[in-house]
């Protein structure tokens, strides 16, 4: 069955960097459209970046663009999240989603991310 593992996030001073990796089974990513998201406390959960089927296009919310890079490794079925010059405000919990399937795709079950200022 489709599953998507997390992992990578940690406590982080301001400025430093973290890489989030989410480890696939079940499908291949080098097929798909997979997205990051992140949801901070008592906050809505958001799209932070997304990487196309072919892998050619990439999209990015406008507060981490220049920061945040996504990318896939196919053959170790995983989808990356680089960040960079992180913030205080990017303390949340982050997803990894692959948005095709029934009931609106499937999620990870989450990475936190903390950022001390």
């Amino acid at each position: 069955q489709v599953q998507l593992v997390e992992s990578g996030g940690g406590l982080v001073q301001s400025g430093g960097s973290l890489r989030l990796s989410c480890v696939a089974s079940g499908f291949s990513v080098s097929v798909n459209a997979m997205n990051w998201y992140r949801q901070a406390p008592g906050k809505e959960r958001e799209l932070v970046a997304s990487i196309s089927s072919s892998g050619s296009i990439t999209y990015y919310t406008p507060s981490v663009k220049g920061r945040f890079t996504i990318s896939r490794d196919n053959a170790e079925n995983t989808v990356y999240l680089q960040m960079n010059s992180l913030k205080p405000e990017d303390t949340a919990t982050y997803y990894c989603r692959r948005p095709s399937g029934p009931r609106g795709g499937y999620w990870g079950q989450g990475t936190q991310v903390t950022v001390a200022s």
